[in-house]
């Protein structure tokens, strides 16, 4: 089987149930493992680069006002590629390449290769989608074997914030404007031990203004726009904390956001574990401070 992945998300997942040999395409960000690195690229974006994130959000707004595509899908290569499956999304025009453009493009190329539409909203589905690569591709048993791994770890975090005090985590995944979180994202902050604060699960992330981020009156506040890994959530995290725009004295946390928060692959579990590391230092702190 030949595949092409068109999100960063799915990408990771096939090397990771064994099927990393059968991707030939991916896409500009398709940086985990590193060998993915290695696959030709089919879809690049057409944001220009160096923005900030006031900017990417008007470009991003404009831009889907126009209807214009947000990515550039690269026909001859995928035509070159001669796939058998081409994994893509339906769940966020702003993320990846969508089915639709997709589905026009191998219409138009008279190409017969499947397509696998993979949009999970919630921490059940991302687990879903998992299983659902692994018998598409031939890898169910790895797959199934993944998934196993994967809720054993949310298991044990999950027992053992139970009965324990919940900081209240305000957890954003844009910062110009602030964005409060969605998707899977909410219960992954649940699991963790905090209690997630204008966020809900299974929806979309929502803009939300810094007067209703300090009425929520958040304990923790965690830094991860979606796109950004860490030394770039840690650079708009200090730009947040010049600005005073969040609510005096409460911690701020950056972390890698397209590792383990905003891409629903294999590493929303070390999101979770790095999150009830901070959720347990938070509560070492207020029983100091009490």
């Amino acid at each position: 089987m030949r595949i092409v992945s068109l999100l960063p998300s799915t990408t990771e997942i096939l090397f990771a149930i064994g099927a990393g040999d059968d991707v030939v395409g991916v896409t500009f960000e398709c940086d985990f493992p590193a060998e993915a690195r290695t696959r030709r690229i089919v879809s690049t974006s057409a944001m220009p680069e160096g923005l900030s994130p006031a900017e990417i959000d008007e470009f991003v707004g404009a831009a889907m006002a126009r209807g214009d595509d947000l990515y550039h899908l690269d026909e001859g290569a995928l035509s070159a590629l001669d796939a058998d499956l081409v994994v893509t999304q339906d769940l966020c025009a702003v993320c990846a390449v969508d089915v639709s453009v997709v589905d026009d493009a191998l219409a138009h190329l008279g190409c017969t290769a499947e397509v696998l539409t993979i949009d999970p909203h919630t921490l059940g589905e991302v687990l879903d989608s998992i299983l659902t690569l692994g018998r598409t591709t031939g890898h169910a048993a790895e797959a199934e074997r993944l998934v196993a791994d994967q809720r054993a770890r949310l298991d044990v975090m999950s027992r053992a914030a139970t009965g324990r005090p919940r900081p209240r985590v305000m957890f954003l995944e844009w910062t110009d404007p602030a964005f409060a979180p969605g998707h899977w994202i909410p219960e992954m902050i649940e699991i963790a031990g905090g209690e997630p604060v204008l966020g809900t699960p299974g929806e979309k992330s929502r803009r939300v203004t810094w007067e209703q981020v300090h009425a929520a009156d958040p304990e923790v506040v965690v830094v991860a726009p979606c796109g950004f890994d860490r030394d770039g959530s840690q650079r708009l995290a200090d730009e947040l904390v010049a600005r005073a725009v969040l609510p005096y004295g409460v911690p701020v946390h950056a972390v890698d956001a397209n590792a383990s928060w905003a891409r629903p692959g294999t590493r929303l579990p070390d999101g979770v574990e790095e999150l009830a590391g901070i959720l347990r230092l938070t509560r070492s702190r207020d029983q100091s401070s009490a």
